[in-house]
């Protein structure tokens, strides 16, 4: 049966909803008024690589089974999906259209599947560990959050590693790294049983009788996408320097050693909280990953941009880190430098 999904933001969400596309569910995205006219007409078109391929195929969502449509956020129909995709930089939830979107996807109590990198602070309200800490301060506005039952919320690793080409129009997505996304479960059975039907109809999909790389997997332990946070601090964040902004290879492999420690802190934090070593990927696997990836990290390019507010996942981290006791210098290090150029911003925006 096709399922009826909407997707909050279009450049990173295009490729979960090429994937459900694929396996015949329809999708709404939803972004800006001039993006969804170009989607309407065009379609999307998201290029991954295939095993053993040596160039990227172009999936264009015309020629899928799936039905694509996209919307501005004040022309929404609630009433008409089964599921909702959280896909934008968290900073784009405190847009007035988008709150009051957020307010009727939480008074419709519909499931809340995110891909963001900053897990909504209804989902970090259900790990026990974390219920009463004050981690408000890492969000651009937390009051986006207040109206969702924690049980409606769960969060997906976002994992594939994606980018919009800057010369291409903005229905065009590559994907560099096409690894899977990891999502913990909800807390009711019968959302569950949505979320494990599209893991099957994505994993069943094939392309010219191939498999088709980034799965979306379903796992019952909350702290599996939690695994994302020890590579985001370990590069992602350490892309943005006082200077220029650095390539993830380059802030992983720099300093190999010093990348270890913080990798490795960051997962002890995440055990001390409850995750399975299970739930976790090793370094060796995340360093070797990072060879490849020979761009900055989109919060380093947002920051070189002129961005004056990102998602926060380092300071998120640094919150959890204190207030656990587990104090460490390399990650309050990399939460000043991103404060030091995220004031920059602010303080020119201001003409200060």
């Amino acid at each position: 049966m096709a399922r009826n999904i909407l997707i909050l933001g279009a450049s990173y969400g295009s490729l979960l909803a090429t994937k459900l596309l694929m396996a015949g569910h329809n999708v709404t995205l939803v972004c800006r008024k001039k993006t969804a006219e170009l989607i309407n007409r065009d379609g999307t078109e998201v290029r991954i690589k295939l095993r053993d391929e040596p160039t990227h195929r172009a999936i264009f969502s015309r020629d899928l089974p799936g039905k694509l449509d996209a919307t501005s956020p004040d022309q929404v129909d609630i009433s008409r999906y089964d599921l909702i995709g959280l896909a934008m930089q968290e900073p784009q939830y405190t847009n007035h259209t988008i709150r009051v979107l957020m307010i009727k996807i939480a008074a419709a109590k519909l499931p809340c599947l995110s891909i963001m990198n900053m897990p909504p602070l209804p989902y970090l309200k259900r790990i026990p560990g974390l219920a009463d800490m004050k981690l408000e301060e890492a969000y651009t506005n937390a009051q986006v959050w207040e109206r969702f039952d924690p049980g409606l919320v769960t969060l997906c690793s976002p994992d594939p590693q994606a980018f919009r080409p800057p010369e291409e129009a903005a229905n065009v997505l590559h994907v560099g790294l096409p690894t899977n996304f990891k999502a913990s479960a909800f807390a009711d059975p019968a959302h569950n049983k949505l979320l494990r039907e599209l893991e099957a109809d994505i994993d069943a999909v094939k392309l010219d009788g191939q498999d088709v790389p980034v799965k979306l997997k379903v796992f019952d332990s909350l702290f599996v996408p939690l695994a994302k946070w020890s590579m985001l601090l370990t590069g992602n964040y350490r892309c943005i320097t006082p200077e220029e902004p650095q390539s993830i290879r380059e802030a992983v492999h720099g300093d190999l050693k010093v990348s270890q420690s913080i990798y490795e802190h960051v997962d002890a934090v995440a055990r001390r909280l409850g995750a399975d070593p299970e739930d976790q990927v090793p370094f060796a696997k995340y360093a070797k990953a990072a060879e490849s990836l020979l761009k900055p990290s989109s919060a380093a390019r947002a920051v070189a941009a002129g961005a004056p507010f990102i998602e926060r996942v380092d300071l998120l981290v640094k919150l959890i880190s204190h207030q656990l006791g587990m104090t460490n210098a390399n990650i309050d290090r990399t939460v000043e430098v991103v404060d030091q150029k995220l004031n920059e911003r602010l303080e020119s925006s201001a003409g200060i």
